[in-house]
């Protein structure tokens, strides 16, 4: 099985049965072909074994102190930060792959640990814990829902802040992200790797149909025109009058230039 069908498979199991750590292997492997998981599954059992307690505290410590995982702060956009196998072996990131690590090491430790979707600055929240965040890209630094508000609002984002922007996301919303993280990258620094992304992402169960017309499109823009064209006309079938209309009429624009 190639890695888009296994991909595929494991992200339409039932939402807590989605291997986080093999999936986002499975992202990096369409971009190392030759990738082996064993190795970086291995690495983070490795990372495991030196987790000296069974705390949030603890595993953050082990992973950002002791074995140095750090937030790339020179080149926040190098689709390296993305790829997990890349994190584990240069041990730099930024915060939604750092946080897949320290989500999986926690597993392994028995430490559930969840990741919080937080706009602009992804985070993880230990089981049990109301208060209490961890910010995986600043060393794994601990946080309140004050400290969250500090460095949610110094990105000047919108909306303002309110702790809604602090729930924790499934795995299947994480990888999402990550896909869309490196979309961005790939607009930038290299558009021919933007089709597998998109075609990854659309994989992903229960994505909004503006959300599925938007990666058509991106596919449709290099040039995978039947593959956006068949998209396309499924996020017909979920809308109604004037937009499923334009939707179709977008769809067979694309087939026509296929042709």
């Amino acid at each position: 099985m190639d890695a888009t069908e296994r991909f595929t498979e494991l992200v339409r199991r039932p939402p807590d049965e989605v291997p986080l750590d093999e999936t986002a292997l499975l992202i990096a492997k369409h971009a190392h072909p030759d990738l082996d998981l064993s190795g970086p599954l291995g690495e983070l059992d490795q990372l495991a074994d030196v987790v000296p307690g069974a705390t949030a505290e603890d595993v953050a410590g082990a992973l950002f102190g002791e074995r140095g995982l750090a937030g790339n702060t020179v080149d926040y956009a190098d689709p390296r930060n993305s790829y997990l196998d890349d994190v584990l072996a240069r041990r730099l990131g930024i915060p939604i792959s750092l946080s897949v690590v320290m989500i999986e090491v926690g597993r392994r430790v028995g430490v559930p640990i969840y990741g919080v979707g937080m706009p602009g600055h992804f985070l993880v929240q230990p089981a049990g814990e109301l208060d209490v965040w961890f910010d995986p890209f600043h060393g794994g630094q601990r946080l309140d829902e004050a400290g969250c508000r500090e460095l949610y609002e110094q990105m000047r984002l919108e909306p303002p802040f309110s702790v809604d922007l602090l729930r924790a996301v499934d795995t299947r919303r994480i990888l999402s992200r990550m896909l869309a993280n490196l979309q961005q990258t790939f607009m930038r620094r290299d558009p021919a790797s933007l089709a597998w992304a998109a075609r990854l992402r659309l994989r992903i169960p229960e994505l909004l149909p503006g959300e599925r017309r938007q990666l058509a499109g991106l596919l449709g823009g290099v040039g995978r025109f039947l593959e956006a064209a068949d998209e396309l006309e499924g996020v017909a079938t979920e809308l109604e009058g004037d937009d499923a209309e334009q939707v179709t009429r977008d769809a067979a624009a694309l087939r026509s230039r296929a042709n």
